[in-house]
């Protein structure tokens, strides 16, 4: 059965299209098909941590929004991403968003059906045949992303140790539970080396009763790398994309 995850914050900045691109690249390589999609429609991205050329990109999601093509039509294989640790049946496929201005300046200002992105969510699950589909969210609460959170199996919400995420996290935690999502898992990133990451962990568990995947340091690496590579393909053995790693297991248990 296949597994819908959605990867969200409440504010910009968090790391949180990163974060969804290395988790499906982690999962990848076990084998499973995985699809990812950038429904950060106003402010898109992750395309650029794969290193796709945006030239490249004839069709996107605001294309199928528009009614110009299928969804299945704006998937590209990223695969190449995961090179020799890629096993048999490991695939990446990529539903990116426009880059166009005039795109951006048109879902701001119109708007789309948000029931018609529900529905491609099931289509990419159905034609490519999908184990996972992440969905890289907008920062905030829109109707969109209160979409994505209804229908995902599991919801992870990141944030940083700062006090405005502490308390847009508590709301968005709030919904998600009236929602009923099946799993809520918090991811803690950007945390500086001299906090007790411990007494961090049992704050953050407490505070909003869901469990902690894991907490993310503040490392130089990720800086200079500056989202031209994926991190944990690049850097297997760092500390941080070991506990990618360990996130990804949470993931597919």
């Amino acid at each position: 059965m296949s597994k819908i995850i959605s990867i969200h914050s409440f504010r910009g900045g968090t790391g949180k299209s990163n974060l969804t691109a290395n988790l499906a690249a982690a999962i990848a390589r076990y084998g499973h098909r995985v699809g990812i999609v950038d429904t950060d429609i106003q402010s898109p991205g992750i395309h650029v941590v794969f290193g796709f050329d945006e030239d490249k990109m004839d069709l996107c999601l605001n294309d199928y929004l528009w009614g110009r093509c299928q969804i299945e039509e704006t998937a590209y294989d990223v695969t190449y991403a995961l090179q020799d640790v890629a096993k048999k049946n490991s695939a990446i496929y990529l539903i990116p968003s426009s880059i166009n201005l005039g795109e951006i300046t048109k879902v701001i200002r119109e708007g789309y059906d948000v029931g018609l992105l529900h529905d491609g969510f099931q289509e990419l699950i159905d034609k490519l045949n999908l184990d996972y589909l992440f969905i890289d969210t907008h920062p905030g609460l829109n109707e969109e992303t209160l979409l994505s959170i209804t229908i995902s199996d599991t919801l992870i919400i990141i944030l940083r140790p700062d006090r405005q995420d502490f308390q847009g996290t508590a709301v968005t935690v709030d919904i998600a539970r009236q929602l009923e999502v099946p799993e809520l898992l918090l991811v803690v990133n950007k945390a500086l080396s001299n906090l007790d990451f411990t007494a961090l962990h049992q704050q953050m568990e407490t505070s909003y009763n869901a469990s902690v995947a894991g907490i993310l340091p503040l490392c130089e690496e990720v800086a200079e790398l500056a989202s031209s590579d994926i991190f944990c393909l690049r850097y297997p053995n760092h500390h941080l994309s070991k506990i990618v790693e360990a996130i990804a297991k949470q993931i597919i248990k």
